[in-house]
């Protein structure tokens, strides 16, 4: 089951609140872009559903949260770390197992870098950090995305090959974007949060990008 149904979510910071309460309803096999405008609550509202379905999701978030004095295998190979016992995790960090290397390989391929499976992570540039944590996200084979601004630091086209591949890969999806055309390109709901609710919630293919600039 990759839907859920969340009801009362809310964050305050230093006192005053910065989410909701707003409800948030995902079928299965949706996927939707929160949109708005930079400190309306989508991050926060990304960290608020991971934390009450975490097991089910993998997470892109905004800090990309890699190990930088580990390779990127080890990076992307973290996005599965609690399907494997202890004494494979640690083996795995001294001397990883062919299948894992090459799963990782592939899917570094996918993404454009294969040439960067053993180099550290803190070598990387913006994009590629991106794209690790991607390749994380998908090596955990999980049926729900949940990613904040999963794009935000790659070119055009890569910008779309990604979402494509985000797209293709998991059942359903929540995906924080400030791209407007992104999200109605690969998303099938908006929702647009501004102040901390919920200000918009429509189909993609009702809204045009004129309906959702003014949330900007």
């Amino acid at each position: 089951m990759s839907g859920f149904d969340l009801t009362g979510l809310t964050a305050s910071f230093g006192g005053e609140r910065v989410i909701g309460p707003l409800s948030l309803k995902v079928k299965k096999g949706e996927k939707i872009a929160l949109v708005g405008r930079s400190g309306a609550g989508k991050s926060t509202l990304i960290r608020l559903v991971y934390q009450e379905v975490k097991s089910l999701a993998s997470l892109v978030p905004q800090d990309l949260g890699l190990v930088n004095a580990l390779p990127v295998f080890h990076n992307v190979y973290m996005g599965r770390l609690d399907a494997n016992p202890t004494w494979y995790n640690v083996v795995s960090l001294m001397r990883p197992f062919s299948r894992d290397s090459r799963e990782v390989e592939d899917l570094l391929s996918e993404l454009g870098m294969p040439e960067k499976v053993w180099i550290p992570a803190a070598s990387l540039s913006g994009g590629q950090r991106q794209r690790v944590a991607i390749a994380r996200a998908l090596y955990r084979k999980s049926g729900l995305l949940l990613a904040d601004e999963p794009v935000s630091a790659l070119d055009g086209p890569m910008a779309h090959q990604i979402m494509g591949l985000l797209k293709a890969r998991f059942e359903t999806s929540v995906i924080a974007l400030h791209d407007v055309e992104l999200a109605l390109a690969y998303c099938t709901r908006i929702v647009g949060i501004q102040d901390g609710h919920v200000a918009l919630d429509e189909l993609s293919e009702k809204l045009t990008p004129a309906d959702i600039m003014p949330l900007y």
